[in-house]
């Protein structure tokens, strides 16, 4: 199991975003922290390799996310970070990445966006426990490859790229099947966007298409991510 800490001020976000990490196979909640100085006094207390990952908020009442970052680097804490924050900035982004930050998650994001940022940093963790004491190119090559989400390279006409990884996040994370309508209330998209991309996923390959019954009328199509 992977041991994950919350790091997040804000009392609702903290619980939705502890709830998910309780919800998502191969991971558990090492606790939460509502502020920068509260977590590096969990993260020392804590007995060494106890906590792995730490989803960290970088606006905190106290410190920002980045100092909190600095200084467990400094401290030799042997822990992973995923930022966790609503600014978009390109010089936050650049910070993050310098202080080895595995992923990098915009608010807000839904359940389905933070089990694909954790599966694949969980596919990059097992990348490193799979090898021997030596790596070679091509196994680091495939460790970092692993925190990426491959995209097709060629899209039809009026379709986005993020739009695309949104919704396939969604189905990726999701143990039920969905309709184009429940698609587009939960990325906030119209039912006709919605459908297209569920379509072009199908017709991919990447998902399974199939009739939904027991209402009334015409079956509703649902779309399930084929595993």
């Amino acid at each position: 199991m992977v041991s994950v800490l919350v790091v997040e001020d804000e009392e609702i976000a903290a619980a939705a975003h502890a709830e998910y990490v309780r919800r998502i196979d191969g991971f558990e909640l090492a606790g939460v922290a509502r502020t920068g100085s509260e977590a590096l006094r969990m993260l020392r207390d804590a007995p060494r390799g106890s906590i792995d990952v730490i989803l960290l908020d970088m606006n905190l009442p106290d410190l920002h996310g980045l100092d909190v970052a600095r200084q467990i680097r400094a401290a030799g804490i042997a822990v992973d970070i995923i930022a966790v924050t609503a600014v978009r900035e390109l010089d936050m982004v650049r910070n993050a990445l310098s202080l080895g930050m595995v992923q990098y998650l915009i608010k807000p994001f839904t359940f389905p966006a933070l089990v694909d940022k954790l599966q694949q940093y969980l596919r990059f963790r097992e990348s490193f426990v799979a090898q021997q004491s030596h790596a070679t190119q091509a196994d680091v090559d495939h460790a970092l490859g692993a925190l990426r989400t491959p995209l097709p390279a060629n899209l039809p006409k009026g379709l986005s790229p993020e739009t695309l990884e949104t919704v396939t996040r969604m189905l990726r994370g999701a143990a039920v099947a969905y309709s184009a309508t429940e698609v587009a209330t939960e990325t906030a998209i119209a039912r006709v966007t919605a459908r297209r991309y569920l379509d072009h996923l199908a017709d991919e390959g990447r998902v399974v298409r199939s009739p939904r019954y027991g209402g009334q009328g015409r079956p509703e199509l649902e779309y399930r991510w084929r595993s």
